[in-house]
């Protein structure tokens, strides 16, 4: 066993074993590579990621990866949802090295922790114009061991190039018109066919739809509604929603939403649960209660600790292969449910014998045209989940990570509201009052991560505002005062933590924990919203519930500190925009 033996992390316990002689991200390690002179090797990823277990298979347990980064590195491995910090930085040099990134992500920086070389998955072996990671790591220590001030002067160019990016913000009052700029590139980009918005891989954006919702319902523009809504049904249709067990998986890797990958992500299905609650609302049709409810099942269900709080993620992969433990061929249907039942439920579900997914099939309903519920499958449903929780199931990371708990935190109570549903308030309130039982410091400071009856890790800006998020959705919907008051304090502490006295964004991570080698402020609305738009929903949330004009007054100042950037391109920034616009 390495260092990585001793850690918390599913991750990093996964690559206990390996020969690389891993160490965890901090302080020994940095120390060790200054006092060695030696580069670092950064391994960044999470426990449900498909790459990264294909990279750990083909290359970190193999001795000759082993040898020659062990000879000449100090190999750092970091799981990217315990340290978002450290992955946002240098997911950062990646995309702006690069122009792309993705799991695992792979840095080779100098001992201070400068990157120079940065990429993705590397397989052992240079093929089809792909280096190896042995080949690559060869030819850089080569490179540093002959020239190392080259390479001390590269690292610090790329650091100052990247910081221009990234630590520079324009500052500008945003356009009033934001709201019907954004929506008429919503409808430029969307899908006619298919639904969603862009080509393949194709991601379901719920912000998009969220904006798309409000912007129908404040404007009643019929259009963007039916933009919404096409997608809303497309994406359910699809194999990116799981119909036998609930729940929707990461991404498709087609246009048409057939196949996905194969990962349930907590934070996904808040937000997607929180679109749909939010369709229900718009529109009163049943279907789109429906698949709420089944998602809500779904994390009930296979999300939930004994302790109330919620998983981060099912993997992909179960035996080694992406996607098993979903897949059926048509005979196991015809077996399992015979030869009548399978037929209906196989004509219904695109069920075939040469099948839709590598021979196998994703059980969709994408052929079928009606938009509601065929409730005669539920009893053939159910026999074929019973007979599927018999296989051996994903890994299922365990680690219940206080920011994604408050957007689970937050749909369920707005669910609980919409659908009078007193469950979903109390799973809410369950989850919140874990929270604030046992993620909270003896100084009152929020932590990050929690596994195995301990909590760790001090909060990023992402853990304080979607954890407010939530509980001031909860406070809307109970009334109870706790909740609001502590999310005013969390809120008042935000502000110190993250803030500035000039720029009134808020930084990443806080001013009391290890400074990396950058110090971004994230706007940019990714696959969750951004620390900072989070940061406007909650305090214009709170502005209109209690009246206190510094809520009001904070707002102003980040619209202002990033309005350049939401001007320039609001559909990057569209969680920010709904909170100028009041459209969430």
């Amino acid at each position: 066993m390495n260092r990585l033996a001793n850690e918390k992390s599913p991750y990093l316990l996964q690559h206990k074993d390996n020969p690389v002689n891993w160490y965890p991200w901090g302080e020994e390690a940095l120390t060790k590579a200054k006092e060695e002179n030696k580069p670092l090797f950064i391994s960044i990823g999470y426990s449900t990621c498909h790459w990264c277990h294909v990279m750990n298979r083909v290359s970190f347990n193999d001795v000759e990866v082993a040898k020659v980064l062990n000879e000449h590195f100090i190999s750092i491995k970091v799981d990217r949802e315990e340290r978002p910090d450290v992955d946002k930085v240098y997911m950062s040099f990646a995309q702006a090295m690069t122009g792309q990134g993705g799991w695992p992500l792979t840095v080779f920086a100098t001992p201070t922790g400068r990157p120079f070389h940065v990429g993705t998955y590397f397989p052992k072996e240079s093929r089809n114009g792909m280096i190896g990671v042995i080949e690559l790591a060869n030819k850089l220590n080569d490179f540093w061991i002959t020239d190392e001030e080259k390479f001390l002067h590269t690292s610090e160019q790329i650091l100052n190039e990247v910081k221009k990016i990234y630590e520079k913000y324009n500052t500008e009052d945003i356009e009033d018109n934001i709201d019907s700029q954004s929506n008429a590139m919503l409808k430029k980009m969307f899908d006619f066919e298919n639904g969603g918005f862009g080509n393949r891989p194709k991601f379901p954006m719920p912000q998009y739809l969220l904006f798309l919702l409000a912007y129908a319902e404040k404007f009643d523009d019929k259009n963007s509604l039916e933009i919404a809504e096409f997608t809303l049904e497309k994406m359910y249709k699809g194999g990116i929603f799981d119909h036998i067990g609930y729940g929707f998986f990461r991404y498709s890797v087609d246009e048409k939403w057939l196949v996905p990958h194969f990962e349930k992500m907590l934070y996904d299905n808040a937000l997607l649960s929180l679109a749909y609650t939010k369709a229900y609302e718009v529109t009163g049709k049943e279907l789109y209660k429906d698949v709420a409810d089944k998602i809500y099942e779904f994390i009930i269900r296979d999300m939930t600790s004994n302790t109330n709080g919620f998983y981060s993620a099912i993997d992909a992969d179960s035996e080694g292969v992406e996607g098993k433990f979903y897949v059926f061929s048509y005979e196991e249907i015809i077996d399992l449910l015979g030869p009548d039942m399978g037929a209906a439920y196989t004509m219904n579900y695109d069920i075939t014998p040469e099948g839709n997914f590598e021979g196998l099939n994703i059980p969709n309903l994408i052929g079928n045209e009606s938009s509601s519920l065929n409730t005669s499958m539920e009893n053939l449903r159910q026999r074929l989940f019973r007979y599927r929780e018999k296989r051996i199931p994903p890994h299922t990371d365990k680690k219940i990570m206080t920011s994604w708990n408050g957007l689970m935190i937050a749909s369920l109570a707005n669910a609980g509201r919409v659908f009078k549903s007193s469950v979903y308030i109390k799973k809410a309130k369950e989850a919140a009052d874990f929270i604030l039982n046992n993620s909270i410091d003896n100084d009152g400071n929020l932590l990050s991560i929690h596994i195995n009856g301990e909590s760790y890790n001090q909060g990023f800006l992402e853990d304080y505002t979607f954890f407010v998020f939530g509980i001031l959705n909860l406070y809307k919907v109970t009334k109870e005062e706790v909740y609001l008051e502590k999310a005013k304090k969390l809120t008042e502490n935000m502000l110190e933590l993250f803030g500035e006295k000039g720029h009134k964004g808020l930084f990443f991570y806080n001013h009391k924990t290890e400074k990396l080698v950058l110090n971004p402020k994230e706007i940019y609305d990714g696959v969750t919203p951004s620390g900072n738009s989070m940061a406007l929903i909650n305090l214009l949330s709170l502005y209109r519930i209690t009246g206190e004009l510094e809520y009001a007054a904070a707002a102003k100042e980040i619209f202002f500190s990033f309005g350049g950037e939401l001007n320039k391109n609001p559909l990057a920034h569209l969680y920010a925009v709904m909170a100028y616009k009041n459209l969430i």
